[in-house]
């Protein structure tokens, strides 16, 4: 019954989003929001792995950008199809997943976050230094004129994004009430005596790592189309990696809810800031944030609704 009433709001999310593009005008408001969907799935990709199984995976950026590259390598060899160049891009870091995850998995704590975070260091070396898809200089990429249904192509991008979303939701929903997700609770908690118990640890990961990165690059993929001129200080930005790790964490990483409430409190709060103050701001605003859930509510805003509830009740 509850997969039934979740699967209703999905429906139901979407049909507003395709609602809202015909009645919505306001340029901004579909800028914002894609910015903010687009971290909706960052940050419920990022907590399959680091928040479900423990592994803290610090090259957000890495997989995200490898889904914005495919893209650009598919437009300019092909003209290739939105939705091609969507699942491509989620493809693609998927593989990328599932190689690093079998390369490094076998490392644990710090090590196999600082396997991760040279992983971005090592890809955006290779991008800047690739001429067929802009290296350094970045390269610009042209939007349809018009897309049928919709208004303007950034309409267009925003039912995308809405629709990626509740995908990404949904898996992440579906992973934490399954055998998979209870195998992953293990892991977290203590791998070693989840072995013991017979838990395929190292398959279970290794699906983390692929889930996981089959959505950061799905997240990616539009990103061409979103900023029409790509360079690899924008798709491999720190912004993603942070922002990626702290919206679960100020949301709740126990829970597929958790990054959905961090990545809409704290991306609108980029926003604003970015309207009202700079964008220079939002990492600083990210880092306080950070700081006082850390110290207030370890367990996030989702976690510490639980806590009070149960108080409550009891």
């Amino acid at each position: 019954m509850r997969g039934r009433t979740l699967l209703g709001v999905a429906v139901a999310v979407v049909i507003g989003g395709y609602l809202t593009t015909r009645f919505v005008s306001h340029g901004y408001f579909y800028f914002a929001s894609y910015v903010i969907l687009q971290y909706i799935m960052l940050a419920t990709a990022w907590n399959i792995l680091g928040g479900y199984t423990g592994y803290v995976n610090f090259g957000s950026a890495a997989f995200f950008a490898v889904g914005a590259y495919t893209s650009i390598v598919l437009i300019k060899a092909f003209k290739a199809y939105f939705i091609f160049l969507a699942l491509a891009g989620g493809l693609a870091s998927a593989l990328l997943g599932l190689g690093i995850g079998y390369l490094t998995l076998r490392l644990r704590g710090v090590f196999f976050s600082i396997a991760t975070l040279a992983l971005a260091v090592v890809l955006q070396t290779a991008v800047i230094n690739w001429g067929y898809v802009g290296g350094a200089r970045g390269i610009y990429i042209l939007r349809a004129r018009s897309v049928p249904f919709f208004s303007s192509y950034t309409e267009f991008l925003f039912f995308m994004m809405v629709v990626f979303a509740v995908l990404s939701v949904a898996a992440a929903w579906w992973i934490e009430n399954s055998w998979v997700g209870r195998g992953l609770a293990a892991i977290r908690d203590n791998e070693e005596a989840a072995e013991c118990m017979g838990v395929p640890t190292l398959k279970l990961k290794l699906f983390a790592t692929t889930v996981s990165g089959f959505f950061m690059g799905l997240a990616g993929a539009p990103f061409p189309y979103y900023v029409t001129y790509v360079e690899p200080s924008s798709a491999f930005n720190l912004d993603y990696a942070v922002n990626s790790l702290a919206m679960p964490m100020i949301g709740g990483t126990t829970s597929w809810a958790g990054p959905v409430v961090g990545a809409i409190l704290l991306g609108a709060a980029q926003q604003i800031a970015t309207v009202t103050i700079s964008s220079a701001w939002n990492l600083l605003i990210v880092g306080v944030v950070l700081v006082a859930f850390v110290i207030l509510a370890p367990e996030g805003l989702v976690g510490l609704a639980l806590r009070l509830a149960r108080k409550r009740g009891a």
